[in-house]
């Protein structure tokens, strides 16, 4: 085909975009990926951000990326090496030894038990809750969700659920906990198993990360959850560090699309999609036109369908839904170079560490992560933030020169729109000394070890990556924007209702993170409409 048509041209090249294309040039269809931005990658990209200091610059780490995808796009035979961390999480305190989780079981029980016999003897039958409920959850990820609208094929399709289901219903109390997890709070989840802080706050941590909102919020205990799916190198729940930095990800994501028989147009912004007797029609910034049998937008759903398609091609009902669409994570994103590793007060090293190649989490205890989310309401962000710290040069040292570091900050609380009225202009420098102090309570030597930096504030992510709200997840992952309710009901299959046009990443299910399932899920809707011609 000449470049002014397609079978299939997929708006965006993040991970989900990669990953949809390559699936439906792999199936012999001729695909085209439109991407705005000079390279590939999305938020999952590796850049220099100090003179010999390199680092992922959004995305940070690898955990949910799914194995069969991995295995399907021969993510490794292209040069991709993921190696995990060697401890799971360090929560330093200010009062304390601090608190190292292990993927090892028995390690974790042992590092409790320092600060709790009883949270140590009861941690082996939360995870074992833990497992069971997300055993369930993972089954779901690499397929579309049920849709209650759908139909008799979509209750037979429901039938499939029995098997999973059973192990919810006969394993005691685990359906009450897998109900209790979907909709209610973290906060009340740990409180229930432990009582020692700063456990509580290690573990609830991932119940806020890119989620703005208490621990305590109904739906919080969902996000815990979700950032338990995943597995890296075979071991479940682990995660780690992508050597290269995320845009190894996507750089061997792209060799696969590539390498399919997909091309890859970068420098391409879209500014219109449109529907007439012959099909559809793709109308970039430029002017030029791609005529498409089918289009899949790897892009935030409010860009795709509030500001590319005509409202009247649209239902109000849909339309309505989508400009309701809640996306806020209240997320900030800071890159470090380091002359030096930080040396934290309660775990003093002269040399490298094991904890110093973990996720490090400033998280002391529950109320701490719900004072820093109320504290945006009087402060306009948190000035005492809930920090994961990565220190990933410890294990790559192709991303700092000899000696030096490189650090990945993600922190919370910090709204897109401050309440007290200010601009990100006017709040960034505050809200990056609010930071470095932070984490210097902990760590000393941590302000003047700082060479250089790259700060991204919401408005920054924004503008920068297509991230409405500075949504890291293209929209809250709670109850109501879940599942078949993602990101709308009736319209959970990837298809939306202007035919021909699908929605393949995160504000489809399974939702946010560097999971590569919603463009896998939606490659596999257009497929088959595709094969059926019904496009």
């Amino acid at each position: 085909m000449d470049e002014s048509e397609s079978d299939v041209v997929i708006i965006g090249a993040g991970h989900n975009g990669l990953v949809c294309a390559f699936y439906l040039a792999r199936a012999g269809f001729d695909v085209v990926i439109l991407e705005r931005a000079a390279v590939v990658g999305g938020a999952a990209v590796t850049e220099e951000f100090h003179p010999g200091f390199r680092n992922s610059v959004a995305s940070y780490t690898v955990s949910l990326l799914a194995p069969r995808i991995i295995a399907d796009m021969q993510l490794g035979d292209r040069g991709l090496r993921i190696v995990p961390r060697p401890i799971a999480n360090f929560v330093p305190q200010l009062d304390g030894p601090g608190l190292e989780l292990h993927h090892d079981a028995a390690r974790t029980r042992a590092a409790i038990a320092a600060h709790s016999r009883r949270d140590a003897e009861r941690y082996a039958d939360f995870a074992a809750e833990l497992a069971g409920i997300t055993r369930f959850v993972r089954s779901t990820l690499l397929e579309a969700p049920l849709d209650p609208r759908g139909g008799w094929r979509e209750w037979i399709r429901a039938l499939g659920f029995a098997p999973r289901i059973r192990e919810l219903l006969t394993t005691p109390g685990l359906a009450a906990a897998f109900w209790g997890v979907m909709t209610g709070s973290a906060g009340d989840w740990l409180d229930r198993w432990f009582a020692t802080d700063v456990l509580k706050g290690a573990l609830g941590f991932d119940a806020v990360v890119g989620h703005y909102a208490s621990p305590y919020a109904p739906g919080s205990a969902y996000l815990l959850l979700h950032h338990a799916l995943g597995e890296t190198n075979g071991v479940q729940g682990a995660w780690g560090h992508a050597l290269g930095g995320m845009g190894a990800v996507t750089a061997a994501m792209a060799a696969a699309a590539q390498g399919a028989g997909a091309r890859i147009r970068l420098g391409e912004s879209v500014e219109k999609i449109s529907r007439d007797s012959a099909g559809l029609t793709i109308t970039t910034a430029t002017g030029s036109e791609i005529r498409a049998r089918v289009i899949g937008g790897a892009i935030h759903p409010q860009i795709l369908f509030s500001r590319l398609i005509e409202p009247t091609d649209l239902p109000e009902s849909f339309r309505e839904r989508i400009a309701g669409w809640r996306s806020e994570s209240a997320s900030f994103r800071m890159n470090v170079a380091l002359a030096e590793l930080p040396d934290f007060t309660c775990r003093p090293a002269a040399a490298p560490g094991p904890h110093h190649g973990a996720g490090i989490l400033i998280s002391p205890s529950l109320a701490y992560l719900d004072r820093a989310f109320a504290d945006t309401h009087v402060s306009g962000h948190s000035r005492s933030p809930v920090i994961e710290l990565l220190l990933p040069s410890t294990v790559d040292d192709s991303l700092a020169p000899r000696g030096a570091h490189v650090a990945s900050l993600f922190c919370q609380h910090f709204p897109r729109e401050l309440a007290d009225g200010r601009s990100w202009d006017e709040a960034k420098t505050g809200a990056v000394e609010s930071i470095i102090d932070t984490v210097s309570a902990y760590a000393p030597n941590f302000r003047g070890a700082i060479l250089g930096m790259q700060a991204l504030s919401p408005e920054d992510l924004e503008e920068r990556f297509g991230l409405i709200g500075g949504d890291i997840f293209h929209g809250q992952m709670t109850l109501d924007q879940l599942y078949w309710a993602r990101p709308a009901m009736g319209h959970t299959s990837y298809r939306s209702p202007l035919r021909g046009v699908y929605l393949c990443a995160a504000g489809a299910h399974p939702g946010g993170g560097v999971s590569g399932a919603p463009g896998h899920n939606a490659a596999q809707a257009m497929l088959a409409d595709l094969r059926a011609g019904r496009v």
